[in-house]
């Protein structure tokens, strides 16, 4: 007869996504994660496989929760006004718990760029290519605006919000709120 678990997985899951944002993969520790979780490593691995396998589990977590943000730029209807208002709701979170700085998909496309992870590749391609889609989307909407302006501005675009992601680890709001404005003022 199978073992009944004594914890909630939702909750550990958040709880790991949690640490591996504020840490990164490579510095957070399997010792760390039981602590945080509650949990020892056998309900880990029985759970979620192994360190990877959790932490595929809570990039997923993470994009579910920052899912909102994403519906709400994708239901715009003013263009680069919708791109720029993204730009201010991806980075409000931050100033909100200090201890959390970035976006945890930025910081793992940052951490994972020079290892031959598929998966975690994956991950972050799936989730690159579909908001550089809702960038080119919003930039259509100006009709004066060629195929090759609206490829252009869509690239460097995705390049700021890699850019404010890792500038929000360190910058003040102020200086995060002049990028954001000075990023928009030739687009």
């Amino acid at each position: 007869m199978a073992r009944t678990k004594q914890y909630n997985e939702d909750e550990v899951l958040e709880k790991a996504m949690y640490l591996f944002w504020k840490n990164g993969y490579e510095a957070t520790s399997m010792q760390m994660l039981e602590k945080e979780m509650g949990i020892n490593k056998f309900s880990i691995y029985s759970s979620f496989g192994n360190k990877h396998g959790l932490f595929l589990e809570s990039l997923k977590r993470y994009k579910c929760q920052v899912n909102d943000v994403l519906q709400k730029f994708k239901n715009g209807t003013s263009g680069v006004k919708d791109i720029k208002q993204f730009f201010y709701d991806s980075v409000s979170s931050n100033f909100k718990n200090e201890h959390l700085k970035g976006c945890f998909v930025t910081n793992t496309y940052n951490e994972f760029s020079e290892t031959e992870d598929e998966l975690i590749k994956a991950q972050m391609d799936t989730f690159m290519h579909h908001l550089k889609s809702i960038i080119i989307e919003k930039l259509k909407m100006d009709p004066t605006k060629t195929e090759a302006t609206v490829l252009k501005q869509a690239n460097f675009l995705l390049l700021a919000k890699h850019g404010l992601a890792a500038a929000a680890r360190v910058n003040t709001t102020q200086e995060i709120e002049d990028y954001i404005e000075m990023t928009f003022k030739n687009i």
